[in-house]
């Protein structure tokens, strides 16, 4: 998606991500999270977006945006082989239709064509996330216990994954 693309597409993306925070997906954020403050952390990442060290991708459904998923790119010298998936998400009216599959996937491939050949992402452990990246293939290489707050503030446990792309 370009620079332009992206940020008309914030409001939808805020929603997305209010959604996934009240239905209590571990995305770095506390309940309640309201539609501008989800916005305003979209709009922060744009300059990331329009240097191209972010990629992100939306689906849309009936009722507005419906899935999306980040890829970055490593940036140091050092690590330009590597990326992360960030912000997979699909909104609860969306789920159990294979999207979140379909979107990593395509970040999954988009990274191949990069140039990486090894893909991170963490996530909260026994989450349905969880066992979406075990399913796809993905390599869990640690669990770090109370690691972050879910949005309630409960401490929970973080799985860490990656994934060689050959």
């Amino acid at each position: 998606m370009s620079a332009d693309g992206f940020a008309a597409a914030v409001p939808g993306l805020a929603d997305l991500l209010a959604d996934a925070v009240a239905g209590g997906a571990s995305l770095g954020f506390l309940a309640p999270l309201d539609r501008e403050a989800a916005a305003h952390w979209w709009r922060a990442q744009l300059p990331s977006v329009a240097d191209g060290s972010r990629t992100v991708w939306v689906c849309h459904g009936p009722d507005g945006l419906s899935g999306t998923v980040s890829l970055t790119l490593e940036q140091k010298a050092n690590g330009r082989h590597r990326g992360e998936i960030v912000k997979l998400m699909v909104h609860r009216d969306a789920r159990g239709r294979g999207l979140a599959r379909a979107l990593l996937a395509v970040a999954e491939e988009a990274a191949v064509r990069a140039g990486a050949t090894l893909l991170l992402l963490d996530t909260e452990t026994g989450s349905a996330a969880d066992h979406l990246y075990r399913a796809a293939g993905w390599t869990r290489y640690g669990i770090v216990p109370e690691y972050a707050a879910d949005p309630d503030g409960a401490l929970q446990d973080c799985s860490f994954y990656y994934k060689r792309l050959d």
